[in-house]
């Protein structure tokens, strides 16, 4: 378990007690450019042998897959939004590279928002805290990572999670999710769904240079008119000391399923722990008193 729960932490595999490490790694997904192909998605299953999800459609949209899961570490969500204005270029598709990422059917517009999800590996990881066998652990990398032949299926995990990421596999009741490919950042090998993105959606490297990228083209997308795009999880003053895993978003995050502003759930543990105390001192006053009163 991490010593901080709370607050700005630059540094959380130090935290977590290495005390000689590599530099925090982490991805950095600009949705501008997701072409909604899923490359991201199979490579995940591909490399770490993820089981399927059903193969089934939702009914809902083109996404089948609809959510992460236990055994959905990627998932690519496609937003549909009706516009009244039509997109310029009638595809029926996706405009590929497009900032704007629109799309048309008949006289009525529906705009695309594309973007493929993942853990965010926060900064401050309720999953980790709350575990009691110690299968989620901080890695030298800064990510966060379960080891499935530790979980004993508790499920504290999954309802201290502030973005819904991590799940219970129903087969045999462990918890699964993204490890940023741990085996393949060992070997010095970029994950999986970076490595086969088409478009360098998903890029990935050292976080505090995936930052700036992450600065400069937000800047130029702004230049560009497109005043919607913001950063999501960049920040390491928000309520989870920002996220190992981050995105550039052309809507508000409630459009695209994310809460708009996440809370480590363990955050008030310390104080909750000392409101315990007070009232068990409390309890224990008014007890000796009473004995003492009878006594007399």
């Amino acid at each position: 378990m991490e010593s901080s729960l709370w607050g700005r932490l630059d540094d959380p595999a130090a935290d977590a007690g290495y005390a000689d490490h590599p530099k925090r790694k982490g991805f950095f997904t600009d949705t501008s450019v997701c072409i909604g192909c899923k490359a991201c998605e199979v490579a995940c299953k591909e490399w770490n042998q993820v089981p399927d999800d059903g193969f089934l459609l939702t009914g809902m949209s083109y996404d089948n897959s609809q959510q992460l899961g236990a055994s959905t570490w990627r998932h690519v969500a496609f937003v549909e939004k009706p516009i009244d204005v039509p997109a310029p270029v009638d595809l029926g598709m996706p405009t590929i590279g497009s900032e704007d990422q629109g799309a048309v059917s008949g006289d009525a517009g529906v705009r695309w928002l594309m973007s493929s999800d993942v853990c965010k590996h926060c900064t401050h990881a309720a999953c980790l805290d709350v575990c009691p066998t110690g299968a989620l652990f901080r890695t030298e990398f800064g990510t966060v990572v379960v080891q499935p032949d530790v979980c004993n299926g508790c499920g504290y995990c999954v309802p201290a999670c502030p973005y819904g990421v991590i799940d219970l596999r129903k087969e045999d009741g462990r918890a699964f999710k993204c490890t940023l490919c741990y085996d393949r950042l060992k070997d010095d090998q970029t994950p999986a769904c970076a490595q086969a993105c088409p478009t360098e959606s998903i890029q990935f490297g050292d976080l505090d240079e995936l930052h700036e990228r992450a600065d400069r083209r937000l800047a130029e997308l702004h230049e560009k008119g497109v005043d919607v795009a913001r950063l999501y999880g960049r920040d390491p003053e928000d309520g989870v000391g920002g996220d190992g895993a981050f995105f550039l978003l052309l809507d508000e995050p409630e459009v695209y399923g994310l809460p708009p502003d996440p809370v480590v759930t363990t955050r008030d543990i310390g104080s909750i722990w000392k409101h315990v105390g007070a009232a068990a001192g409390a309890l224990v006053a008014v007890g000796v008193a009473s004995f003492l009163g009878r006594r007399r």
